[in-house]
């Protein structure tokens, strides 16, 4: 199994150009509209993720050809040789922040040089455990801090921040809540 924990995963599309971006980001773009447009159907997704137990406590996600290890440190039970489900959550919000503020920058004539982001989020654990019913299992408080080098001005950066925050699909995950019902197979 081919673990994506090491950075070195990056190599094969570190050096893509803001030209071929900006190229990839209006193909894709155009494409999805005469999509949609075609057909409304189309805008609709369904994506699908599986998983295995191994290890500890620690499972073996599959996500169409991917596949990665996700587990907890040893004071959670865990052989600590991948993220947390948590920290893949945040890591979600992150990755999916960085798609969005590319393509709407794209769509907004704006240039990114860089974006680094970076996002914190407070668990209380007694929930989990079973100490304490009350309160949330989950984060209870998200900090996203985006940091954006580029020419544009500090208005129009923050103009884009506020319009990605209402497109980006994991930020509403963690922001709204999602019908969810789950069964044993």
């Amino acid at each position: 199994m081919t673990l994506l924990n090491d950075i070195s995963a990056t190599s094969g599309i570190a050096g893509i150009t803001q030209a071929e971006r900006a190229r990839r980001l209006a193909d894709a773009g155009a494409a999805w509209n005469a999509r949609i447009a075609d057909d409304p159907a189309n805008a609709q997704l369904t994506y699908k993720v599986t998983g295995r137990g191994v290890g500890s406590v620690a499972t073996e996600i599959r996500a169409g050809r991917h596949r990665f290890l996700v587990d907890e440190p040893g004071a959670l039970a865990g052989d600590d040789v991948a993220a947390s489900p948590v920290e893949y959550a945040l890591g979600a919000l992150v990755s999916c922040q960085v798609v969005v503020f590319r393509l709407y920058a794209q769509a907004l004539g704006l240039t990114i040089d860089d974006i680094s982001i970076t996002a914190e989020g407070d668990l209380d654990v007694r929930k989990l455990f079973g100490i304490d019913g009350s309160g949330r299992a989950g984060f209870h408080d998200v900090r996203v801090r985006v940091d954006i080098e580029g020419p544009d001005s500090a208005e129009q950066y923050e103009n884009l921040r506020r319009v990605v925050d209402e497109h980006c699909p994991v930020l509403d995950l963690f922001a709204n809540t999602v019908p969810t019902s789950g069964s044993l197979g």
